[in-house]
């Protein structure tokens, strides 16, 4: 038999049966955070060797519209059907919309959410980034959130998922506390680093929006039943070792007025049910931290 290529070592191997019991505040059995990507796609971005930024030839007028309509219209209106149930938002930041855009950051802030870095644009890749310009994004990341809203950021997911074999250990050098890259488990995890430590919260590719609408072509019905059996089988879960959901969304798909309707009633359904712990990334980092 050929062997296959080393694992790359950046998380210990842990069976789900048998972990320790992680305790969400309040004796909850299910940590929930919701993850609203807040992203800039530029138009007419500059051609990458390794990947194209849009489908068809750009400029994509097409594609590029339909994605600000998150900006100019679907953020208010999934934010305030965040806010009736008492969900914060934890945000994946394309962090140059704090200059094309800081109505919407700003809105954001003044609601409590918190801010993660998903890069500078959605547009640009770090396939075949040297370390001094992986550097200089994270940098900029830092300092222009800051300005922004007074947040330091605490986490990443990188830009347009993409990444570089140093990205991990950058962010822990930077004194980043969580990745949400890594899609392996249903707790908190603790990533292997150069040196000082980085956590691993889950994120999920299975019941975020864009692959549920553009990718299993999901009705709004249908994702919302999704969002619901995840929430309930987690929660029961939990009772054992105290899991993790995450609700990735994009405004400019869940915002669309024939979908909005469904996604509430989910978050009506999480509210109304007494096992969700409703927080912030960073918070659900630092409760798990706290039991280590």
């Amino acid at each position: 038999m050929q062997e296959g290529a080393a694992d790359p070592g950046l998380y210990d191997y842990g069976r789900y049966r048998g972990r320790p019991k992680i305790v969400w505040p309040g004796g909850k059995t299910v940590a929930v955070w919701v993850a609203p990507n807040l992203e800039y796609y530029e138009i007419d971005p500059p051609a990458h060797p390794q990947r194209k930024a849009w489908g068809k030839p750009h400029p994509d007028v097409v594609g590029y519209s339909h994605r600000d309509h998150s900006n100019r219209v679907s953020h208010w209106r999934m934010a305030e059907a965040m806010s009736r149930h008492g969900f914060p938002g934890s945000v994946s930041l394309s962090v140059a919309l704090c200059q094309h855009h800081p109505d919407v950051v700003d809105d954001a802030a003044q609601r409590g959410w918190e801010f993660f870095s998903h890069g500078i644009y959605n547009t640009r890749y770090a396939y075949g980034m040297d370390e001094a310009q992986e550097r200089a994004i994270i940098e900029d990341s830092i300092q222009t959130v800051l300005a922004a809203t007074g947040q330091r950021i605490r986490g990443w997911l990188a830009p347009a998922l993409t990444h570089t074999p140093r990205t991990l250990d950058l962010l822990a050098d930077y004194g980043l506390d969580y990745t949400c890259d890594l899609y392996h488990d249903d707790q908190v995890q603790e990533v292997k680093v150069a040196k000082g430590r980085l956590a691993s919260i889950p994120y999920s590719l299975e019941v975020n929006d864009h692959y549920g609408f553009f990718v299993y072509n999901m009705s709004p019905r249908d994702y919302a039943d999704t969002l619901i059996r995840q929430f309930d089988r987690l929660a029961a879960e939990g009772e054992a070792s105290g899991t993790v959901m995450c609700i990735p969304l994009h405004a400019y798909l869940i915002g669309q007025p024939h979908r909005i309707g469904a996604f509430e009633g989910v978050l009506e359904h999480i509210a109304a049910d007494g096992r969700a712990w409703i927080a912030r990334a960073g918070e659900i980092v630092d409760a798990w931290r706290g039991q280590l």
